[in-house]
């Protein structure tokens, strides 16, 4: 198959996880024999054009002078692209700046559009009503002009059955399993095993970044830091680091080497994840397959990943009252969730597993595609 993976910032990854996921997934596919090509904004270079054999095609992205509605412009010009290059599949990732260029399909059924919806992203607090309300109307638009829909998550998969009788394929991020840590990438936080808290994630309100800080401060166990990693130069980015200023709260900014953050989550005393509208989280599966003890956010989201074997809050004396209760915990209870979220990563999320499944779904509705034909 000639596939195309759209929608993402690029590969190398180093903005998220949409770009991991087309990292892996383009990779495992031409080590399948399939030819694929990676869409990147302009200012996003990759050695040769090539990665790992994943062919790099470049569109310009205005996003550096038009900021955040750039991404419609560069979406729209990655699609007209692709039309004329002869895919046989065009994977979007995501929807809600894709949506409008999905008009270019004029009803073909070649190539084959499939779409991962990603998470709910008008739940999103940063919308204000309107863009919500644009949002569920793109939302709805990929819906109806996707050939099939992609769900990471049962409870996003549920979504789209109930609200709008419409089937989607249950095909969740991947994780490898990691059994080898560094104890020197603590060193440049001059931090100690299991003496220290950690969160990974974009500063985002709908992450529950403060309900989880405020809960620590409110444990009194500010003994211990708390490290926070994520992107901190935007507005709310800023206005975290004003309100935790004069606490043991360090935000160290971002880091994109895999095996520093894999370390980082193993030595960790506690992994908070506070992800609370979107499907099966990336950052959620890599602490599981870097053995961390987790405590996330109760959503169905996050339920449906880790079960019984993670610690779940709703509000900051949720969270105090955990650390509390973990601080100095079962340590058999401890051991017996994080081998069964290691034992869960190697059974349902490993990339080998979602390759398999994205490559099934290609053929099977290329093959439905013939037999309307």
């Amino acid at each position: 198959m000639k596939i195309a993976i759209l929608g993402t910032r690029g590969i190398p990854n180093n903005y998220g996880g949409f770009e991991q996921f087309a990292e892996y997934l383009s990779v495992g596919l031409v080590e399948k024999g399939h030819e694929v090509t990676v869409y990147n904004p302009h200012f996003h270079r990759c050695p040769e054009n090539m990665f790992h054999g994943v062919a790099v095609r470049y569109i310009y992205n205005p996003e550096l002078w038009m900021g955040a509605s750039a991404h419609f412009i560069y979406d729209f010009l990655c699609l007209k692209d692709a039309l004329k290059e002869g895919f046989d599949v065009i994977l979007e990732c995501g929807y809600h700046s894709n949506a409008p260029s999905y008009y270019l399909m004029r009803g073909r059924i070649k190539p084959l559009l499939v779409t991962n919806m990603d998470g709910l992203e008008w739940m999103r607090s940063k919308w204000n009503r309107p863009t919500r309300w644009l949002i569920r109307q793109l939302e709805k638009l990929a819906v109806n002009k996707s050939h099939l829909l992609v769900s990471d998550n049962q409870g996003i998969q549920n979504y789209y059955k109930n609200i709008f009788n419409k089937e989607s394929a249950f095909i969740p991020y991947g994780a490898e399993p990691v059994l080898n840590f560094d104890k020197s990438h603590l060193q440049p936080f001059s931090l100690e095993e299991q003496a220290y808290y950690l969160l990974i994630a974009r500063l985002e309100p709908e992450n529950n970044i403060e309900t989880i800080l405020d809960g620590y401060l409110i444990s009194k166990q500010t003994d211990i830091p708390f490290i926070v990693i994520g992107n901190i130069e935007n507005k709310y980015g800023n206005y975290l680091k004003m309100k935790y200023a004069d606490t043991s709260i360090r935000f160290v900014g971002s880091i994109y080497d895999k095996h520093a953050l894999d370390s980082l989550r193993y030595y960790a005393s506690i992994y908070f994840h506070g992800h609370s509208v979107g499907g099966t989280n990336p950052s959620l599966l890599e602490a599981m397959a870097s053995q961390a003890f987790i405590i996330a956010h109760d959503n169905e989201f996050n339920g449906s990943v880790c079960g019984e074997n993670a610690y779940y809050f709703t509000s900051k004396e949720d969270v105090s009252t955990l650390i509390l209760a973990n601080r100095d915990g079962d340590g058999r209870e401890r051991k017996k969730m994080i081998q069964q979220n290691l034992r869960t990563v190697y059974q349902d999320y490993s990339w080998n597993h979602i390759v398999e499944s994205y490559e099934n779904l290609f053929l099977n509705g290329l093959e439905s595609n013939r037999v309307t034909e």
